[in-house]
């Protein structure tokens, strides 16, 4: 025999117990907090699904997420804890503020931040070490879950909220979001919660570039994941389609690639009198001379544009950039913003 003797006195208690328990988590289910999720009915969906059947769903196929074998139980979620071949232990109970779930017999038991095998081995170990049951088979379900979600802001396809049980990788988050916009740069913040306040990671990628790192970086719950927009460089004057251009993928792009990416320059361009005007720290303007004949002869190596410069080519009638200083600032505002795709 498997089970310890219990005295008949210590049974009909034990009964009691196990009937007062069941009507406080009948009652506790029907005040469920708010943001908590019925796994039967309405449990927030995320990636690839399997349809596994439920205990009380009268055999109707449920959707189970893919990041349920990473589950960690957390304040709020509402269980169903049982016994192989030991119904008068079969009992619900919810995990409170603390992590904790109160058993009959059994008294307190943390499981927060546990994974379901986790818990159950504490609960069974617990059994033993009681003495209650000897070799105790303890079965533990996931009734209903908190609903927690990952922010994502930023030049995704679809910024907002996105539900998550468990910690995924960055990449997962970003394709969960719709993947990057075309005006999305190389730089990606993770903005994390904890009790000792919060942080802010900063990591690298671009598509199709960098895919290991993002895949090693982990999202939890409650994260907030900002993708920044990419750099832009203003080419404006002279040129067949003057406008800003997207900075895109790995973040640079030097003066000849910005001609370039506005069609070359117009028959009316001083190509003796091409500037880039740049924004040095103290927000005042500096200007660099380019020779664009010796970057088209390639004889010299044409420079490194940052974000916010703006190439400028002047028509041969202007005298330097600076005669219309203000008037190329200005158009900066209205240019229209090109990213290539």
């Amino acid at each position: 025999m498997r089970k310890i003797k219990i005295h008949k006195m210590a049974r009909l208690w034990l009964r009691i117990c196990l009937y007062t328990a069941s009507c406080g988590a009948m009652l506790a289910q029907q005040a469920a907090p708010v943001g908590a999720v019925n796994a039967s009915s309405s449990l927030p969906l995320t990636g690839s699904q399997q349809a596994h059947p439920t205990e009380n769903s009268n055999s109707v196929l449920t959707a189970v997420p893919d990041d349920f074998s990473t589950l960690r139980l957390a304040p709020g979620f509402f269980l169903h804890v049982s016994v192989y071949d030991e119904p008068e232990f079969d009992t619900h109970t919810r995990v409170d503020e603390k992590g904790d779930i109160s058993l009959p017999l059994l008294g307190s038991i943390h499981v927060g931040g546990k994974t379901i095998p986790e818990a159950q081995s504490e609960i069974q170990e617990k059994f033993r070490s009681s003495q209650i049951l000897k070799d105790p088979q303890v079965t533990l379900n996931v009734e209903q879950y908190v609903s927690s979600s990952v922010t994502v802001l930023g030049e995704v396809q679809s910024p907002g909220r996105i539900q998550l049980l468990a910690p995924h990788n960055l990449l997962d988050v970003i394709g969960m979001a719709g993947g990057e916009t075309n005006l999305a740069g190389d730089t990606i913040q993770v903005e994390s919660h904890s009790e000792n306040g919060t942080t802010v990671r900063t990591y690298h990628y671009s598509r199709g570039q960098n895919e290991n790192e993002a895949r090693n970086v982990m999202v939890s719950p409650g994260d907030v994941i900002r993708v920044q927009r990419a750099g832009i460089v203003y080419v404006l004057g002279a040129v067949n389609r003057p406008g800003g251009y997207v900075m895109q993928e790995d973040g640079s792009l030097n003066v000849a690639q910005a001609i370039s990416l506005a069609m070359g320059t117009t028959m009316q361009a001083r190509i003796g009198g091409i500037r880039v005007v740049r924004h040095d720290p103290s927000g005042n303007l500096s200007e660099i001379p380019i020779d664009y004949k010796d970057i088209v002869s390639g004889k010299q190596k044409p420079i490194q544009l940052e974000a916010e410069d703006i190439v400028y080519v002047p028509v041969s009638k202007l005298k330097s950039v600076f005669t219309a200083g203000s008037g190329i600032i200005g158009q900066t505002g209205a240019a229209t913003i090109y990213a290539v795709k």
